[in-house]
Order: structure tokens, then sequence, then C-alpha cells
């Protein structure tokens, strides 16, 4: 599992993507953090908000060649027919990703470094808000990752990954279009709604176990697509 997580998360920086996506998020991020200057030292909350956004097009980006990389040089077969467990394959995958974003994330402190310097930010609420964000995008990556097993081609991996990214942080929204059961089976898978108490700063024992599962629950759809796939190789 660690080396196939240390040979992905190589691969990450031997190539432009983790250096683009990276570059490309901090943009984003300068500009917008350059906008809030002056509405209080209080904006990290809406800056992490954005941040959370942001993902949704950045996850797609990172995860997308994860497993579809794979089929397509055919280093699949090799993988399938090794003696390495494919729960490892996937969570070495997965740790590869998340190491990338924890990177992507840690670079981001630069900010909340500076509303700590100008002034005197809610610096429990900075953690809580980056503690949630963390637990959100270990979510949207496994589903990524999910949705690179499904297909070899990266491009409609990625559109896999953005759409259901985008249907999952707007569960909330789409819980007002049903009534009953429904409504509030939607409003229960809501990540988005146990994101907004991490957000202001509550951190609830069953928001964080909610949230791993949500992400474990994607690693073992992965692990049963590649599982059948090996048994199809014979």
């Amino acid at each position: 599992m660690l080396a196939i997580m240390k040979r992905d998360f190589r691969s990450y920086f031997n190539s432009p993507i983790a250096y683009v996506l990276i570059g490309l998020f901090m943009l984003l991020l300068g500009l917008f953090f350059n906008s809030m200057i002056g509405y209080g030292s209080d904006i990290m909350s809406q800056f992490v908000s954005t941040m959370r956004w942001l993902l949704l097009f950045i996850v797609p980006i990172l995860t997308m060649r994860s497993m579809a990389e794979d089929k397509k040089n055919g280093t699949e077969v090799l993988l399938l027919t090794s003696p390495v467990r494919v729960t490892e394959i996937v969570l070495g995958k997965f740790l590869a990703a998340f190491s990338v974003f924890l990177v992507m994330t840690g670079v981001t402190l630069i900010f909340p470094l500076i509303t700590i310097v100008a002034g005197k930010p809610d610096i429990a609420l900075i953690l809580s808000s980056y503690f949630g964000y963390i637990l959100l995008g270990a979510i949207f990556i496994s589903l990524g990752i999910f949705a690179s097993s499904l297909t070899e081609n990266q491009i409609i991996a990625s559109i896999i990954s953005l759409v259901s990214i985008f249907l999952i942080q707007n569960i909330g929204y789409l819980a007002s279009f049903f009534s009953g059961f429904l409504n509030k089976a939607f409003l229960w898978l809501s990540v988005t709604d146990r994101y907004e108490d991490f957000s202001i700063g509550i951190i609830d024992l069953t928001s964080i176990i909610f949230m791993i599962c949500y992400a474990a629950v994607f690693l073992i759809l992965t692990v049963r697509i590649i599982e059948r796939k090996r048994w199809s190789q014979g």
C-alpha cells in the first residue's frame, strides 16, 4: 500500500498536474482573499467555504488519473495480478491523492496566518473550518477515485466526478423537492449541512464519523469494482 502511495504521489509531482492545480488554486484563493480584505478580521469561515466550492473543479482533475491511467497504460493488469490486495491498491491511490490535497491545503495556510498577523481572528473557528474542509476533501477524493475506476477515459472520469460532487454538494437543496421520508433521507445524506457545523465552530463526533463513513463507502465500492475485474482477469 505504501509503495503504491509513494509511486502515485511522486507521479503527481513528476508531471505538471500538481503544480498547475496548486498554482491555479492559490491564484483563485488569492483573488478572493484580496476582495475580502476590509470586511473584518473574521473572514476565514467564508474563505474556507470558498475553498470547498473550488473542490468541485480541483478534485476531478486530481483524481481522474488514479485508476484510469493504469487502464490506459496497461499497468492495471500488473496490479490486478500482483499479490497485493485490492484494498491496499485502492487505499494506496486514495492516500496519494489525499496527500496531494493536504499539500494544497497546507499552502493555503498562508492566508489565515496573514489574518492572525493583521488582526485577531477566531483561531478555534479557523481550525474547525479547516478540519471540516479536510473531511469534505476526503469524501470528494474517494468519490473521484471511484469515478476513475469506472472508465479508462480520464475526461469521462473527471466529468462523472464533477457531476457527482456537484450533486452531493447540493443534495440538501434537492431535498426541498421532496417531502416525507425522501426529504429526511436527502437531508440526512447532506454533507454540506455537516460541513456547515464545522464552519461555525461546532465539532461534532457524529458528523466526523458520518463523513469518514461517507468516504469509506466510495472506497469500498471501488474495491468491489476492481475485485470484479480481478476475477474476470482470471
